[in-house]
């Protein structure tokens, strides 16, 4: 399917690896150009070389570092965006997730850094970007999430209550900001992340698998596909999300698990 995105521009955030890196690829394959942001400058950077190597019809990639719990950086990630492309056509937000744990385990600090982190961080790329998203014909805004927002996952009591504002907040734009601005929002189930590369090496270590391939299919086990996911599946949904193709879907949450999840909406 071609998603006729040659020429257009978008801001990934936290992009330097994971499941925002792996929607900045698709795009800098469709020809977008691309601003990527993480916090690690060096990461970043080795990210950007990367991404202009898999870039197709000259896409441009720019990295730029910055917090995205500081105003300050949001706004200065959106004005960069738009002053080394000219323009600003699709939105996509991603961002750490929060730190595990129970309810009666988890402090009140707790609670407001996940809100900052993650609801926040959209608020304010919305508002500094939404003048740029509705300008010539209009943009899209994709947020990616987790599968949480479905089907309350044991041990991430943060993920699953916090994250629901997120949901939210893009059905809400998904009203204000039409018929410009299209909002949707990908909800990822377990994808080979560095994150579950990580865990599957620990339980390896622990001497729970015998080795990487015996984790990694492990971590599929729940899935209807018998499989965990490739980053890049998630990258192109979103790319999906961001093209004329999907040009009749809006305040919309999909999930992206494999058929992990149980529940029936």
């Amino acid at each position: 399917m071609e998603l006729e995105l040659t020429g257009n521009a978008a801001l990934v955030t936290a992009s330097s690896r994971g499941l925002g890196k792996a929607a900045a690829t698709a795009l800098v394959r469709e020809g977008v150009d691309v601003a990527i942001n993480g916090r690690d400058e060096a990461t970043l950077e080795t990210t950007a070389t990367e991404l202009r190597d898999e870039a197709a019809a000259d896409a441009r990639v720019v990295p730029i570092s910055g917090d995205l719990t500081d105003p300050n950086d949001i706004t200065r990630l959106v004005e960069t965006t738009v002053e080394e492309f000219g323009r600003l056509d699709h939105l996509v937000t991603s961002a750490g997730g929060p730190p595990s744990g129970s309810f009666l385990e988890t402090t009140d600090d707790d609670w407001y850094q996940a809100f900052d982190l993650l609801v926040m961080s959209v608020v304010r790329l919305v508002r500094e970007s939404a003048d740029y998203l509705q300008e010539d014909g209009g943009g899209t805004i994709v947020t990616i999430t987790s599968r949480s927002v479905k089907e309350a996952l044991d041990g991430l009591v943060l993920s699953n209550s916090v994250r629901m504002g997120v949901i939210g907040l893009e059905k809400t734009l998904s009203r204000e900001l039409a018929p410009e601005v299209r909002a949707n929002a990908v909800l990822p189930g377990a994808h080979e992340t560095s994150r579950i590369e990580e865990l599957i090496e620990q339980g390896v270590e622990r001497g729970e698998f015998d080795d990487y391939d015996e984790g990694r299919a492990d971590f599929g086990t729940e899935t209807a596909l018998g499989r965990i996911g490739e980053p890049i599946e998630l990258g192109e949904t979103v790319a999906f999300l961001c093209s004329s193709a999907s040009s009749y879907i809006t305040g919309q949450s999909i999930v992206v698990d494999g058929g992990s999840g149980r529940a029936t909406l």
